[in-house]
C-alpha cells in the first residue's frame, strides 16, 4: 500500500476515514457495559482508540485506552465503571494524532463540578479559540479540538452546567455532535447545521422506569435493544437529569448541512441516519448508477463491503446478475507482515481475493462508493483482470470527489484528490478500466432524498462549502483533532 497511514491501520489508502462515534446512557444500573456495547457497535467509525467515562451521581470515572473496543474494555475494567450514567468514544485519528492524550472522553474537576465531554465532529475555529484561552492562562493537555470545550466551559460565567454549556457552544463553529457527562446528568448537542448524526433512544427498565440513550448511529440501539425515537435536532441540547428529559435550542436555526457521505460510504447499512435508512439510500444509488451509466456486461461485483448495497442496486436496475466475485478477508489486523521481497499490490491482494471462476472470460461492472486518489481502484482493476475478466467497468455510486472536508471526515489535500485536477477520461486511463462512470450531483440528491429540501452537504464533490472557513491553512495542517 502507498500511504504509510493506512500501512499502520490495515486499511484502504484510497477511502476517507470518519474520525469517531459516540454514544451516551442515562439511568440504567448497567451504564457502563451498555455503552461498550454501542461503541461496539460504532468500532467502524474509529479504531485507534476508545473510551469511556461513568457517573454513579458523586464520582466521575473515566478509562481510555489505544485499541479497540473489545480490547480495552473487559469484565474486570467494566466492573470499575461504576454509575447509571455513561458516554462513550470511538475515535480515528490523522496522521500525528495518534496518542493516548488525545483519547476521549476529556474529564476534569472544575468550578462546575466532574465533568466529561467526547464529541463526533471537527471544531473549524478551534485553533483560534484556543489561542485566545491560552493567552488568558489556560493550559492544555492534548491537541484535540474536544478538549477547548471543556475549557471555555470551565471558565464560562454561567452559573448552571447547562447554561456554561450552552454558552461555550455558541463561541463554536463547524461540525460537532457532542455527549457531556456530568455527576447527575447526560447533555447531549448538535451543531447548528447537524453536520453529523445523532440519534435519541430509549428502553425501559425494571419498574417502568426509562433509560435514555444517544448515539452517533441507529445500529448502537439495536445491539442493546433500546427503541430509536428520533435525532437531536441541529442547533438542540438535550438534557437528561433528575428533573426528566429537557429539549431546548442552543442557536438559532441555520440551513441543514448534513453530510451526504455517512449514506455513501460511512454508516453501517442497518442504521438510521438523519432519519433515512442507509441500506434504502445506498440502493438508491446504485439503481441511479445504472440508469445514468449503462453498460452492456456479464455481472455486477460489488468492491465489499462499502460497495455492496450499491451493486444491489444497479444489478436490479440493469437487469445484470449480481455476484460476490470479491472476496473480503475480514480477519486483518491493525498490522501485519509484509514480505521483504514485495509482492505487487500486496495491500489490497491482503484484504481483497477474487473468485476466478466466475470472472473468467466475464465482462465486468464493478461497482464502488468513491475513487480519491485512485491507487487502490486501480490496484482493484488490475486483480479483476488478472482474474480473467474480459472487460472491467468501473461505476461509482457518488460524484467526483474534488474538494476536502473541513467537517469531520479525514480527506487528502485537494491536491492528493485525483478528480480535482483530471478529467472522468484521465481517471478511466489511470485505473486502467474499459470504462467509468460515476453518479451526477443530481442524482445523489435524489437518492438520499433530498433534491426537493436541499439538507445534506456536498462540499467535497462541488467545493461549495456551507459555513465560513476559518484559518484554511491551519485546518488543512491540523486537520482533524478531534
Amino acid at each position: 500500500m502507498s500511504n504509510p497511514r493506512a500501512r499502520s491501520r490495515g486499511l484502504r489508502d484510497d477511502k476517507f476515514h470518519e474520525e469517531c462515534g459516540v454514544v451516551a446512557v442515562y439511568g440504567h444500573p448497567e451504564a457502563s457495559k451498555l455503552a461498550y456495547l454501542g461503541l461496539y457497535a460504532l468500532q467502524h467509525r474509529g479504531q485507534e482508540s476508545a473510551g469511556i467515562c461513568t457517573s454513579d451521581g458523586h464520582t466521575v470515572y473515566c478509562r481510555k485506552s489505544m485499541g479497540h473496543v473489545a480490547d480495552i474494555f473487559t469484565k474486570p475494567v467494566l466492573a470499575e465503571l461504576l454509575g447509571d450514567k455513561a458516554i462513550g468514544h470511538t475515535r480515528y485519528s490523522t496522521a500525528g494524532d495518534t496518542a493516548l492524550a488525545n483519547a476521549q472522553p476529556f474529564a476534569v474537576n472544575c468550578n462546575k463540578g466532574s465533568v466529561a465531554v467526547a464529541h463526533n465532529g471537527n471544531i473549524t475555529n478551534a485553533a483560534e479559540l484556543r489561542r485566545d484561552l491560552e493567552r488568558t492562562g489556560s493550559i492544555f493537555q492534548s491537541n484535540s479540538d474536544t478538549e477547548t470545550v471543556l475549557h471555555l466551559v470551565a471558565r464560562s460565567s454561567e452559573r448552571t452546567l447547562a447554561g456554561a454549556l450552552r454558552d461555550a457552544l455558541l463561541q463554536l463553529e463547524g461540525a460537532f455532535s457532542l455527549v457531556f457527562l456530568a455527576q447527575d446528568r447526560m447533555i447531549v448537542a448538535r451543531d447548528p447545521n447537524g453536520f453529523r448524526p445523532l440519534a435519541i433512544g430509549e428502553m425501559e427498565i425494571s419498574g417502568g422506569r426509562k433509560c435514555y440513550v444517544a448515539a452517533s448511529e441507529t445500529c448502537a440501539f439495536d445491539l442493546i435493544s433500546a427503541t430509536y425515537v428520533n435525532d437531536v435536532e441541529p442547533g438542540e441540547m438535550v438534557i437528561v437529569g433528575p428533573e426528566g428529559v429537557t429539549r431546548e435550542r442552543f442557536a438559532p436555526a441555520q440551513p441543514r448541512a448534513q453530510c451526504v457521505f455517512e449514506h455513501v460510504y460511512f454508516a453501517r447499512p442497518d442504521s438510521m441516519v438523519f432519519g433515512r435508512s442507509v441500506q434504502e439510500s445506498r440502493e438508491n444509488l446504485g439503481r441511479l448508477l445504472a440508469h445514468e451509466n449503462p453498460v452492456p456486461a456479464d455481472i455486477v461485483v460489488p468492491v465489499p463491503d462499502s460497495g455492496v448495497a450499491a451493486a444491489l442496486g444497479y444489478a436490479s436496475e440493469s437487469g445484470i446478475p449480481f455476484r460476490h466475485a470479491l472476496i473480503r478477508n475480514h480477519y486483518v489486523g491493525r498490522t501485519f507482515i509484509e514480505p521483504s521481497q514485495a509482492i505487487r499490490d500486496f495491500g489490497v491482494k491482503l484484504k481483497l481475493n477474487p473468485v476466478r471462476s466466475l470472472l473468467q472470460g466475464k465482462s465486468v461492472i464493478l461497482v464502488d462508493d468513491s475513487i480519491v486518489r485512485g491507487t487502490t481502484s486501480r490496484k482493484i482493476v488490475r486483480m479483476v483482470r488478472q482474474a480473467g475478466a474480459r472487460e472491467v467497468h468501473l461505476r461509482i455510486s457518488c460524484p467526483p470527489t474534488i474538494s476536502p472536508c473541513f467537517y469531520g471526515v479525514d480527506t487528502p489535500t485537494k491536491g492528493e484528490l485525483i478528480a480535482s485536477s483530471h478529467t472522468v477520461e484521465e481517471i478511466r486511463r489511470f485505473v486502467e478500466a474499459d470504462t467509468l462512470g460515476y453518479l451526477s450531483v443530481g442524482s445523489l440528491r435524489k437518492a438520499v432524498g433530498d433534491d426537493q429540501r436541499h439538507e445534506y452537504c456536498y462540499a467535497c464533490y462541488t467545493g461549495d462549502y456551507p459555513t465560513e472557513l476559518i484559518n484554511i491553512e491551519e485546518l488543512m495542517a491540523g486537520r482533524k483533532r478531534g
